[in-house]
C-alpha cells in the first residue's frame, strides 16, 4: 500500500497529478465558499439582528422613557457623548418604568438633539456607545428626512464592539430626541466562527471522501492509458502486427490509440520494405557475383592454357584471346548495367526536356533495323505526342525492349512491330514480336534483376538478366508505367505508358 502510494504521488505520475490538482481545485472552491458564506452570513446575521432591534424599538411604548410630568426623560441622570463612565452618579442603569423583557446585553439610550446622552436601560452593565455630538445632530437630521438608518458597529470606551441602531424618539412631526438600541457582536461573532467551524469539519470531510472516492475513479479512468503503455511495452522490432484498442470510449485515447496504431502499422510496412530490400540486395549480390564468376573463371581458365605453352601456337593463341576479349566485353556490360541500375536506384528523377516522341522514334529508325538483322521491322507512329523525359534514357528503354524481342524472335521469319498512339492523356509505346512468347508462370517476376525467362539461353548467349529491371526502373522514375502480353508460341507485347504535357 505504501508504495502504491509513493507511485501515486511520485513528480511524474500523472494520476498523482491528476489527484493532486483536483483536490487543489476543490480546496480552492471550497475556501472560496467559505470565505463567501463568512461574508454573506455576517451581512445576514447582523441584518437580522439589527432588524429585530428595530422592531423591538417600535414596540416599545413612549411611557417607558417618558417621566411622570409627560416629558421625555432628558433631566434623568445623563452623560456627555463623550462620557465612559455611564450614569454621572453611579445609579442603577435600568430605567425603573422598563420590563425585563429585553434579551440580554442589551443597551437603550435616549440622545438629545444636542447630543446629550440619557441611559435607559442597560442590562450587561456595560457601556453605551456614544457617538461625537455633531455626528448625533447629523443622524437627527437624517432620521427626520429618511425615518431610518442602517446599523452601525460601534466600540465604547472599554473598546467592546456593539451594534447599534437609532429611531427618532416621539412621531416623526414632533421629534425631541433619538433612541439608541445597542447589543453587544461577541454572541454574534460566536456564532459566524461557529458556522465556519462547522463548515471547515465539512469541508475537512469532504476532501477526505474526494480522495477515497476519485483515487477508484480516476484509476478506472485512466485504465485505457495504461492499456497503451503496456501495449507499447510490448511492442519491439520483432512484434509490430500488434494493435491497440482503436475503441475505448475516451477520445483522446482512441485519438492516442489510432495515432500508435498509424505509426505500427508504418513502421511494419518500412521494416517489411526494409527486409523485402536486404533480401533482394543479398540475392542481387549473390547473382551479381556469379554471373562475374563466370567470365572471370573463363579468362582465368584461358589464361592457364596460355600460360602452358598454348602461346606458341598461333591458332589456340587467337582462339583463347577472341574467347578472352568476349568475356571482357561481357564483364563490361555487367559492371555498366550493375552501375546504371545503382543511379537509378539513388536518383530516381532525372534531367528532363519535352521531346515528341514520333521524331525520337524516327530518329533510332536505322539503329533498330541494324538490330533487327533480317527480320521485319514495322513502325506505326503517331504524330504529335510529347512527353516530359530524359532523352537518352527513354532511348535505352527502346533499345532494351527492341533487344529483347530480337533475341526471342526467329531471324528469318521474325516480326517486330514499334507502335506509338494516345491513350486518354497518356502516350503509349508498344514492341511486339512474334517470338516463342513467356509462359505466364514468369510474367510476375519478368522485371526482377537476374531473372532469365528462358532456360535454354545460357550466360554465353543470353544477357545478364538486367535489361528489363533496368527498363522497368526508367520508366517508374518517369512516373509511367510498363505491361506485358504474352502467350507461348505466339509472341509477346511490351506496353508502356507516359503521361502527356
Amino acid at each position: 500500500m505504501k508504495q502504491r502510494m509513493q507511485a501515486l504521488f511520485a513528480s511524474g505520475s500523472l494520476r498523482g497529478q491528476l489527484l493532486a490538482r483536483s483536490l487543489l481545485l476543490l480546496a480552492g472552491l471550497l475556501l472560496l465558499i467559505g470565505i463567501m458564506q463568512y461574508v454573506l452570513m455576517k451581512d445576514f446575521i447582523y441584518e437580522n439582528k439589527a432588524e429585530s432591534l428595530s422592531a423591538q424599538m417600535i414596540a416599545m411604548p413612549m411611557d417607558w422613557y417618558r417621566e411622570g410630568d409627560g416629558a421625555f426623560g432628558f433631566n434623568r441622570p445623563s452623560r456627555s457623548a463623550g462620557d465612559s463612565a455611564g450614569l454621572v452618579d453611579g445609579a442603577q442603569r435600568t430605567h425603573p418604568n422598563f420590563p425585563f423583557i429585553f434579551q440580554p446585553g442589551l443597551t437603550l439610550a435616549l440622545i438629545s438633539s444636542e447630543g446629550a446622552v440619557t441611559e435607559l436601560y442597560n442590562e450587561g452593565n456595560t457601556a453605551v456607545p456614544a457617538l461625537p455630538p455633531h455626528e448625533y445632530a447629523k443622524l437627527f437630521e437624517t432620521l427626520k428626512s429618511r425615518g431610518k438608518t442602517d446599523y452601525r458597529l460601534i466600540s465604547n470606551a472599554e473598546g467592546e464592539e456593539q451594534m447599534v441602531v437609532y429611531r427618532l424618539a416621539g412621531p416623526p412631526n414632533r421629534a425631541e430626541g433619538i433612541l439608541q438600541a445597542g447589543t453587544d457582536t461577541k454572541s454574534l461573532n460566536q456564532l459566524l466562527l461557529t458556522q465556519l467551524a462547522i463548515f471547515a469539519a465539512l469541508s475537512i470531510l469532504a476532501l477526505a471522501a474526494g480522495l477515497a472516492l476519485y483515487m477508484p475513479l480516476l484509476r478506472r479512468t485512466l485504465k485505457p492509458l495504461s492499456n497503451v503503455v503496456a501495449a507499447a511495452q510490448r511492442t519491439d522490432a520483432g512484434n509490430l502486427t500488434e494493435r491497440m484498442p482503436d475503441r475505448q470510449g475516451q477520445v483522446e485515447i482512441d485519438q492516442l490509440s489510432d495515432a500508435f496504431n498509424g505509426m505500427l502499422g508504418r513502421l511494419d510496412r518500412s521494416f517489411e520494405v526494409e527486409r523485402k530490400t536486404t533480401e533482394r540486395m543479398r540475392q542481387f549480390v549473390a547473382d551479381a557475383s556469379h554471373e562475374l564468376r563466370t567470365p572471370l573463371t573463363s579468362i582465368h581458365g584461358f589464361l592457364e592454357v596460355l600460360l602452358r605453352g598454348a602461346a606458341a601456337n598461333p591458332e589456340q593463341l587467337q582462339k583463347a584471346l577472341t574467347s578472352m576479349h568476349s568475356e571482357t566485353t561481357r564483364i563490361n556490360k555487367l559492371v555498366e548495367d550493375l552501375l546504371a541500375i545503382a543511379k537509378l536506384d539513388q536518383e530516381p528523377l532525372q534531367q528532363r526536356s519535352i521531346v515528341q516522341l514520333d521524331k525520337l522514334l524516327q530518329e533510332m529508325d536505322l539503329q533498330l533495323k541494324m538490330l533487327a538483322g533480317s527480320r521485319l521491322v514495322r513502325f506505326q507512329f503517331e504524330d504529335g505526342l510529347t512527353c516530359s523525359i530524359n532523352k537518352d534514357q527513354f532511348k535505352q528503354v527502346v533499345l532494351n525492349l527492341f533487344l529483347n524481342a530480337v533475341q526471342h524472335t526467329d531471324e528469318q521469319h521474325g516480326v517486330i512491330t514499334v507502335t506509338l498512339r494516345a491513350a486518354e492523356a497518356s502516350a503509349q509505346l508498344s514492341i511486339e514480336d512474334n517470338g516463342t512468347g513467356i509462359s505466364p508462370s514468369h510474367l510476375p517476376k519478368l522485371f526482377e534483376r537476374f531473372y532469365r525467362s528462358d532456360v535454354s539461353r545460357t550466360r554465353r548467349n543470353g544477357g545478364s538478366g538486367l535489361g528489363l529491371a533496368i527498363t522497368h526502373a526508367i520508366v517508374q522514375s518517369h512516373d509511367g508505367s510498363i505491361d506485358i502480353q504474352s502467350e507461348p508460341g505466339r509472341g509477346s507485347v511490351f506496353i508502356v505508358t507516359l503521361p502527356l504535357v
